[in-house]
């Protein structure tokens, strides 16, 4: 593949005119300056999903209903979109779902639907897709909040735009194309190091809370399915020997210290997450140490991605829709934290749960196989494992910096293409 750099100069037009808008600033002269409406007809025929297939409105494009898309009980009040047209999500809470149709369909009426005249589809969609383009039509709508804002296409329809000879927007959306796309495969291949780099960490963690750090030691069969072998001087116990269950209520703590487990984060809840609790019920929380480790015990059949462990680093509340294992004896919390991460990260986890939701309960922990390493071990494993997760984080940390820093050149580019500032042609 051809290698990606921000760092290319691209040449400018012999002239320039104002454009008298703050988005577009400068357009070359030879563009035609116009309302946004003299281009676009609005499309407003209400049909049925049963006529024409429901489509959604996304930030790639227009799209097959998703599965998990809102799903409107009015499916005979819909509107029209026929290949070709241009459609835009009118709300800001989905800010720059817009594309170009590949298809005949309908779509909710939240969406402006916009037949184009004389626009190349490609440099269309570039264009109304440009950063420049999605911040000004945000700009001119109307709501009482952000969450409620809104564009309506009268509104639209007066946004001045600088519009090149048909040949021309070819060509820029030819150039766009073949950018755009070299951009997306260097993101693709950063994105899945990343994928890789954090599979690889949770491999360290597996192995080595489960195998040591030892690769001569001898090693014997665990009697555990997702175990496999230990080190021959380890052995396996019920959890009952490494776990009690802190179930102490609440008595006086405020409610700014009620916690909440976020991708394997222990957090403080948020003020407006707390809205509708009485204080009262707060007495009923359960109180949180440093050490203990916090399971989120409900619903893992529908919760299939996030992290269900975490390990409390200070004291706080949390609701009994949580798990809350206080550690025994001389068991290190983080050692046993590291154990329950591989098991939730490999979806082992999931084995334990009963009932019609597969919840968790203190019953499944208290019976679940765990290794019994020695506190020495325990510490080298720990710090072995704190070495290699930094490594890989500052390398997770460089990819995510450079696939920020594409994303902002093809931002840039795009930009910079549908008003002129660079000549691609």
């Amino acid at each position: 593949m051809e290698m990606v750099t921000t760092k290319t100069t691209f040449q400018k037009y012999s002239a320039y005119k104002n454009s008298g808008e703050y988005w577009l600033g400068e357009v070359p002269k030879d563009w035609e300056l116009t309302r946004l409406g003299t281009r676009f007809l609005e499309r407003r025929s209400k049909v049925s999903d049963k006529d024409f297939p429901p489509l959604s409105v996304t930030k790639n494009g227009i799209v097959p209903q998703l599965s998990n898309a809102a799903k409107s009980n009015d499916g005979d009040n819909r509107k029209l979109v026929r290949e070709g047209d241009f459609v835009i999500n009118s709300r800001s809470d989905r800010k720059g779902s817009s594309g170009i149709a590949k298809e005949d369909g309908s779509v909710s009426l939240i969406n402006i639907v916009m037949i184009p005249k004389g626009i190349e589809p490609m440099y269309c969609n570039f264009l109304l897709k440009s950063t420049a383009f999605v911040e000004e039509n945000y700009r001119i709508g109307h709501g009482i909040v952000a969450d409620l804002w809104t564009t309506r296409y009268d509104e639209m329809k007066n946004i001045k735009v600088a519009i090149p000879s048909y040949p021309e927007q070819t060509a820029i959306a030819n150039f766009l194309d073949d950018k755009t796309t070299k951009i997306d495969q260097a993101i693709a291949q950063k994105e899945k190091m990343i994928a890789l780099l954090k599979e690889r960490k949770q491999i360290i963690i597996q192995n080595s809370v489960t195998k040591g750090l030892d690769p001569n030691v001898k090693m014997k069969d665990s009697g555990v399915e997702w175990i496999g072998e230990i080190p021959e001087h380890w052995e396996i116990l019920p959890g009952l020997r490494f776990f009690s269950e802190n179930k102490r209520n609440n008595k006086g703590m405020k409610e700014s210290t009620v916690l909440s487990l976020s991708y394997g984060n222990i957090i403080i809840k948020p003020k407006e997450k707390l809205v509708g609790l009485v204080p009262e019920s707060f007495e009923t929380y359960q109180i949180v140490e440093p050490g203990d480790i916090i399971i989120r015990c409900t619903d893992l059949q529908n919760d299939q991605k996030s992290l269900r462990t975490g390990l409390a680093k200070d004291n706080g509340i949390i609701t009994s829709a949580y798990l809350n294992l206080k550690i025994k004896g001389e068991n290190t919390s983080e050692f046993l934290h590291a154990f329950l991460h591989f098991l939730d990260t490999t979806k082992v986890l999931y084995k334990f749960g009963s009932g019609l939701r597969q919840n968790l309960s203190f019953l499944d922990f208290k019976r679940m196989g765990i290794p019994k390493v020695p506190k020495q071990e325990q510490e080298e494993v720990l710090k072995y494992i704190e070495v290699q997760s930094n490594r890989i984080g500052t390398s997770i940390n460089q990819f995510q910096t450079q696939i920020e820093k594409l994303k902002e050149y093809k931002a840039t580019l795009i930009d910079s293409a549908v008003t002129g500032k660079i000549k691609v042609s």
